[in-house]
């Protein structure tokens, strides 16, 4: 709900609050006195705006901190009436009545312990954002539209609209009085925060409230003000049933059950974000909020939540644990033993001021922002309206239904379009295709002549029986006219047998497939050139083809990243590796651009002609890399030409391979590497091990890379890669092995 970045250490989870009366209890008494003087003036207003005893917020708001703070999950949560309930509330009294509301709390209090104890808590963070947000606005415009009145001298009509119908009389014939009183307490609470520090000792609301109270005492001003019954501890409230209208009943218990249990639950989500100790258990929560509601409705309160205003308040105030929440509840209470009288002096336009505030704060401006970058601002909008022109539940109900469409919209969308492929075309598909596409992908079919080469690529998460058996009668239709059609899928074959119109519906029975970018030419390449190529149209060679796959989808993708490298040249690592076609670096690394200062040739060899040696002067004394590889492999074609004798006719080769000399001395006179403590099988592998070795010793010998060495600036690592298994291994100098690098970390620095 709110999510400031600041965060504070908490004790460890296991000290109980008891145990605070040393370090604890001294934040927790003064972060206690702060929300109960935040608590008071909105507990009051709340009760107001919902049409309740003014009492009733009060007694919420002792037993929501007792209750709620004693069982509930979330230690640091302060529970309470809250602003988002005021609408259902209101509704809930103008149908049954206040006993019949105290028993709907009741039984909703029950219904969140039947939740709690079935560990379902976690669902309700299931509810997408831009409902809550839209509920929460929907209930902020209906008590402005509401309060508005209240501050002008009339009273509240029965609905949203009617208020807002009747706002241009309201305004015509204002209260004077009521309105300065309303005024005084709206300025207060929107210039508070900018006052210096010493002067904002006491919270906005209490401030605004005692301000405008003053105002009136002093100049002696008769407003309508809070009714407050004499003896405030005297409760003779019995909750009861109706005397019909069941359905409506119930209802309105699912409703107070779910919307306070989402809300209790969002807000202690939320609350978590503001500290660093131990995290809410959302179902003990929601079961410490049962009880609390349980009690409330028993003794004549207002139906609990979790509020995120005390909430926040209690965290930045300081508090430690939940002592905080429970004695903010034992302030509450003194205050309406021995200064309830001080109630009676408030004026209602200056809790109406209040209320407006609280209203306007529920349309959060940043809210709207963030539901608008996630594409879920017609949700929220759906929300916000359905709320103030019907009501609560409906609002919920109409705002769930876009959701559910909006999502079906996202899932089953598909991107078709048809462009230009060398002398054929290319139809690509991305998305899921079903038949809500087939009008779209009809059109575009339509649009290839007869007879031609056509690519149909597919990229779908999805394919449904109506779109296979439309893209499987046009390849037909095509193929019949002379065309060819080469389809080319990314991810789960499901048109992989489309022409003789057996789809490929269960992932088990596709070979799983290799993301392009990851498989070599050799298969995607083969398996997307069809069996028909007609003789005016050869095959393009693979690096044409991938260099068109790079532009036609990779491009786009890396753009961003290129850019923001076109003038940094800043590589962490050199990586030194053969010329091996098998061997990715950036793929075994999980490396990308930047990331590599990649030297390649012929067996991994550092050699003596420079050229290896003028990269790593570059690398490590400008570049300012702070890693050097050297990785070998297996199968080594160098390595086997060692081994076992040059091919005829390559003195090129046979001078370069002189670079290994130092390779064969210690393969011939040192013990043998290991892989995971096994000696390799094969003896080039054996001796592609050694090869590492040598090669790092003699970079060690490079004045550069000594250099950084002896300044600790610079590690050496020797890496070798198994082609078969597809697995990294690093060499760890004080064992001699090289082990598995998921494990490993016993880099070679030497």
């Amino acid at each position: 709900m709110i999510e400031p970045s600041s965060g504070q250490d908490l004790p460890p989870p296991r000290r109980r609050w008891p145990s605070c009366a040393g370090n604890n209890l001294k934040h927790d008494l003064p972060a206690s006195l702060v929300v109960f003087l935040v608590a008071v003036p909105l507990s009051l207003g709340i009760a107001f705006a919902s049409g309740a005893p003014i009492v009733a917020g009060l007694t919420a708001a002792v037993v929501g901190g007792v209750v709620a703070g004693f069982l509930g999950g979330a230690p640091l949560q302060v529970s309470g009436p809250a602003a988002g309930l005021t609408v259902i509330v209101a509704e809930t009294i103008e149908r049954f009545g206040w006993t019949t509301t105290c028993a709907i709390t009741v039984l909703a209090g029950a219904v969140q312990l039947l939740l709690g104890a079935s560990r379902v808590a976690r669902a309700a963070l299931a509810i997408s954002p831009a409902i809550v947000h839209g509920m929460l606005a929907g209930i902020g415009v209906t008590i402005v539209l509401a309060q508005v009145h209240v501050i002008l001298g009339g009273d509240t009509q029965t609905s949203p609209v009617a208020n807002l119908v009747e706002l241009p009389a309201q305004l015509a014939g204002f209260d004077r009085a009521a309105a300065a009183v309303g005024v005084v307490t709206l300025a207060v609470l929107l210039l508070w925060g900018r006052l210096p520090a010493r002067v904002r000792v006491l919270p906005g609301p209490l401030a605004a409230v005692l301000c405008a109270t003053v105002l009136t005492v002093v100049t002696g001003l008769t407003l309508d003000r809070v009714d407050v019954p004499g003896n405030l501890l005297h409760l003779e409230l019995v909750p009861t049933f109706p005397d019909g209208d069941w359905t409506g009943f119930v209802l309105a218990v699912i409703t107070i059950a779910l919307v306070a249990s989402v809300e209790s639950l969002l807000s202690a989500v939320a609350v978590d974000k503001l500290h660093a100790g131990p995290r809410a258990n959302l179902d003990r929560e929601l079961m410490g909020q049962g009880a609390a509601n349980l009690a409330s409705g028993a003794l004549g309160g207002l139906p609990v939540t979790g509020v995120i205003v005390r909430s926040s308040t209690n965290v930045a105030s300081g508090a430690r644990t939940r002592a905080a929440a429970v004695l903010h509840a034992v302030w509450i209470l003194l205050f309406v033993v021995f200064l309830s009288g001080l109630l009676r002096e408030i004026p209602l336009a200056a809790l109406a001021g209040l209320l407006v505030y609280i209203g306007a704060k529920l349309v959060d401006l940043g809210r709207i922002r963030e539901v608008r970058q996630h594409g879920d601002l017609l949700v929220y909008l759906a929300t916000l309206l359905g709320v103030v022109a019907i009501d609560l539940m409906y609002g919920v109900l109409i705002g769930l239904g876009v959701a559910v469409l909006l999502t079906l919209r996202r899932l089953l969308w598909s991107g078709i379009r048809a462009e230009r492929d060398g002398d054929g075309w290319r139809i690509v598909v991305e998305g899921a295709l079903s038949a809500l596409s087939i009008p779209r992908l009809s059109s575009v079919l339509g649009t290839i002549p007869a007879g031609g080469m056509v690519t149909l690529e597919l990229v779908v998460d999805y394919l449904d029986h109506a779109a296979f058996e439309t893209l499987s009668s046009w390849q037909q239709a095509h193929e019949r006219g002379g065309g060819t059609v080469v389809v080319e899928e990314l991810g789960h074959p499901w048109f992989a047998h489309g022409k003789a119109g057996n789809p490929t519906v269960h992932k088990s029975a596709a070979r799983r497939a290799v993301p392009r970018w990851f498989a070599p030419w050799s298969e995607w390449q083969r398996a997307t050139a069809g069996p028909v190529v007609p003789p005016q149209r050869s095959a393009p060679p693979s690096v044409l083809r991938g260099t068109a796959e790079y532009e036609r989808n990779v491009a786009r993708l890396m753009r961003p990243t290129l850019r923001r490298l076109a003038d940094a040249h800043a590589p962490s690592t050199m990586f030194l590796a053969c010329g091996d076609a098998r061997i990715v670096p950036n793929v075994i690394t999980s490396s990308g651009p930047g990331d590599l200062f990649t030297v390649r040739n012929l067996g991994n060899l550092v050699g003596t002609d420079g050229s290896v040696a003028a990269a790593a002067e570059f690398a490590v004394g400008t570049l300012g890399v702070r890693e050097v590889v050297v990785c070998g492999h297996s199968s080594c074609g160098a390595m086997k030409a060692l081994v076992s004798g040059l091919p005829a006719g390559t003195p090129a080769l046979e001078s370069w391979l002189r670079h290994a000399t130092p390779s064969l001395d210690r393969f011939g006179t040192r013990p043998h590497p290991t892989i995971e403590g096994h000696v390799p099988a094969a003896e080039w592998d054996r001796l592609a091990l050694h090869n590492v070795l040598a090669q790092l010793d003699r970079l060690r010998t490079q004045p550069t890379v000594a250099t950084a060495l002896a300044a600790g600036r610079l590690r050496l690592i020797g890496m070798y890669f198994d082609v078969a298994a597809a697995r990294v291994y690093l060499h760890d100098p004080a064992t001699g092995d090289f082990g598995p690098a998921s494990v490993h970390t016993g880099h070679s620095v030497d």
